[in-house]
């Protein structure tokens, strides 16, 4: 009984501990000036040589708010996520945010959350996402999460939005446009070897801690430096993994509030957004020539 008793306590005040720390992110911040412009020589490296990213599609972007909906890869550190953020801030000179969203636990690691924060990042939830895109800023969202940013390398090339319909009713709660995006590259940076599903539970058996961290995976990956750790916060050093994204084109949504609840239409939309993604991630992974260097 003691050790229940202390395993419930300790989830207490983890969940008290995540929920202070993502409660600074549930309002969207324009990011930090000095800091965007003080980093972005680096993002500029880092894009042109580490990653030698590229960008396509821009032309498709609408003029008007978009919830922007693609995959991430990477495990703990999605850097198909950054670089997509970044270059957004690039092309658009600053003029036009898009806010980046992250997992509860990500904004509440110390020094990485406080940085999401700094850059404009907002938890990935239905109050942060609805009030930005109520101020006319536009936002990413990656519906699959963990089970997206945490799948087998082998499944590098798959769309997976997990089944989570969301993101449709966001959109015809906001009266905004889908923009899906297709990228490939970023499941190069690091190779998950397993995505630990039986890890998990059966940590949860002992601690209880899916509810908390809201995830089913604690990835075994094989990186850099460690050749073989469990990734529950960030635990490599991506690889210099080449990086190909496209914008694809805008599906509208019907602003019928009534919509929300029309569950055939609903995922209908969301089935057209991942054929939409996976067709565009064919196309990039055909590019590909060889793992990491592309």
């Amino acid at each position: 009984m003691g050790n229940s008793a202390d395993a419930t306590q300790d989830q207490n005040i983890l969940q008290r501990l995540i929920g202070w720390r993502v409660g600074a992110a549930m309002e969207p911040h324009p990011p930090n000036d000095t800091l965007m412009k003080v980093q972005q020589p680096f993002y500029d490296l880092l894009n042109k040589f580490y990653f030698r990213l590229e960008v396509d599609g821009w032309e498709r972007v609408p003029d008007e708010t978009s919830l922007v909906i693609g995959v991430h890869s990477g495990g703990a550190l999605t850097m198909d996520a950054w670089t997509l953020v970044n270059a957004w801030h690039v092309h658009f000179e600053g003029k036009r945010h898009l806010h980046g969203t992250a997992h509860d636990v990500l904004l509440a690691t110390p020094g990485l959350g406080d940085y999401f924060r700094a850059v404009g990042v907002i938890a990935a939830n239905r109050k942060s996402v609805g009030a930005a895109l109520a101020q006319g800023e536009d936002v990413v969202v990656w519906p699959g999460g963990e089970v997206d940013s945490m799948r087998s390398w082998t499944k590098r090339d798959v769309a997976t939005l997990g089944g989570r319909t969301g993101f449709v009713k966001q959109a015809i709660r906001s009266g905004v446009p889908i923009l899906p995006v297709a990228t490939v590259g970023g499941h190069d940076t690091v190779f998950v070897l397993n995505e630990g599903k039986w890890l998990a539970n059966a940590l949860d058996k002992v601690l209880g801690l899916k509810e908390t961290l809201r995830g089913s995976n604690l990835p075994i990956i094989a990186g850099f430096p460690f050749p073989i750790a469990v990734e529950i916060l960030p635990a490599h050093v991506p690889l210099p993994a080449k990086i190909r994204t496209e914008l694809l084109d805008p599906i509208e949504v019907d602003s019928d509030p009534d919509r929300v609840n029309d569950k055939a239409y609903v995922q209908k939309i969301y089935d057209q957004v991942e054929a939409e993604i996976q067709a565009g991630m064919d196309r990039l992974a055909a590019k590909r020539k060889l793992p990491v260097l592309g």
